[in-house]
């Protein structure tokens, strides 16, 4: 959400952004609440006539922000975050929230929806409803076939029909981030209008990367070592499964090969994994480095020689759009949201989910140095073109403008 933030205020859209402060279970994010203070009306109203939207945005997942000054490109506009409470563990309920978007709705243009199976989000839809105000929703994954089969089924069917059903028959319409994304979410039941605009990122950052010393010196072990990366959030969904047993695969021909795995997950899924290495004889052939971010990141990025995201469901894949901007060959699972733009870029190697495939995909980069420095100019190339914050903005900008101009001729 920070980087559509950005974007948005690049682009020349007001925007402000509400939220509760949910930083897990039992946690609160450490910022400031408020303000009880209501939005003004905008000036001028947004028409066709060139003048920007003034946009709400909802996001029921929150994290680590900050609110955007001037330096960050915002110009004469900036985007505005306001946190609010949350009451309750179960969805989320924040009834200051609800209060403050009963009052302010109708003072927006247009209203973003970021995630469902939220109270943040049904809030928001039915006070945009109740005051004529289009929204837009950004589903974020949560309708695909593994998100709603995966995690309590029953209730998100339950919640599904009796909550989040009505609220997309009356979006004015749907933000998807890949077009796999959107024919999955339309499996589910999604009708409104359907808009691709895949995700971006600050590619400035990507440009000139600090170099594989720094990842050498902070992890001796990895000197010396062919690198294959999975930089993502440890998750079942991710396939790490897979990748482990496509990786002891790779070290019967390739006794340097070293998986390195960045990330953070639940205890318990992580000793699994653990448990499957000691299994499958790799242990001392993995580098767990945890969450790496900044510098860090980028370090990685620059000594790994692979990278892999072997999903079994991912409705975009933000990691593998950085190591596509970061020049790393790139192996991804069909499962992927962006693995056709990848695959028809020739910007990576796109496999079915399974060991074998994962495993020959990262051999084709080990063995093949030319085959490599082609998909790495070919992965920055379509960075530039697809991924970066002036594309996203300008996307989510025309689309702001096609739904207000339908809206206001009926």
């Amino acid at each position: 959400m920070p980087l559509i933030e950005r974007a948005l205020a690049r682009a020349g859209v007001d925007i402000t952004v509400v939220t509760t402060d949910d930083d897990g279970p039992g946690k609160h994010l450490a910022v400031q609440l408020g303000p009880e203070l209501d939005v003004a009306q905008a000036s001028t109203p947004a028409s066709s006539s060139g003048v920007p939207p003034q946009v709400l945005g909802v996001d029921s997942r929150t994290g680590t922000v900050r609110e955007l000054a001037a330096e960050d490109g915002c110009a004469t506009r900036c985007a505005t975050r306001i946190y609010f409470r949350k009451q309750t563990e179960f969805y989320k309920v924040s009834v200051p929230l609800w209060q403050w978007l009963r009052r302010n709705a109708d003072k927006f243009d247009i209203v973003h929806i970021h995630a469902l199976f939220s109270f943040a989000s049904v809030a928001a839809a039915r006070c945009a409803r109740s005051r004529a105000v289009p929204y837009v929703i950004r589903p974020l994954g949560v309708l695909n076939q593994y998100g709603m089969t995966k995690r309590r089924p029953a209730l998100k069917r339950f919640s599904f029909q009796m909550l989040e059903r009505p609220l997309l028959k009356q979006a004015a319409g749907m933000h998807y981030t890949s077009k796999q994304e959107q024919v999955e979410a339309e499996a589910s039941g999604a009708v409104a209008r359907p808009f691709i605009v895949p995700l971006g990122l600050d590619l400035l950052d990507f440009q000139t990367l600090p170099g594989p010393a720094r990842f050498m010196a902070r992890w001796p072990v990895a000197a010396g070592r062919e690198l294959v990366l999975f930089l993502s959030r440890l998750d079942p969904k991710k396939g790490l499964d897979r990748l482990m047993d496509a990786f002891a695969e790779v070290k019967r021909g390739r006794s340097g090969a070293l998986l390195v795995i960045a990330g953070e997950g639940e205890e318990g899924f992580v000793r699994e994994l653990k448990h499957r290495a000691e299994t499958l004889g790799i242990a001392q052939d993995i580098l767990w480095t945890g969450f790496l971010d900044g510098e860090d990141k980028l370090a990685a990025l620059a000594a790994a020689k692979v990278f892999v995201l072997p999903s079994y469901s991912e409705n975009f894949g933000i990691a593998a759009v950085e190591a596509l901007a970061a020049g790393v060959p790139t192996v991804l699972t069909t499962g992927v949201g962006i693995a056709d733009d990848v695959q028809q870029n020739n910007a990576g190697v796109v496999v079915s989910p399974n060991a074998a495939e994962i495993a020959s995909g990262i051999e084709r980069f080990l063995s093949d140095p030319v085959l490599a420095s082609r998909v790495s100019s070919n992965g920055r190339q379509l960075a530039r073109a697809r991924y970066s914050l002036d594309a996203m903005g300008a996307a989510l900008k025309t689309l702001y403008e096609s739904v207000l101009a339908e809206a206001q001729s009926r």
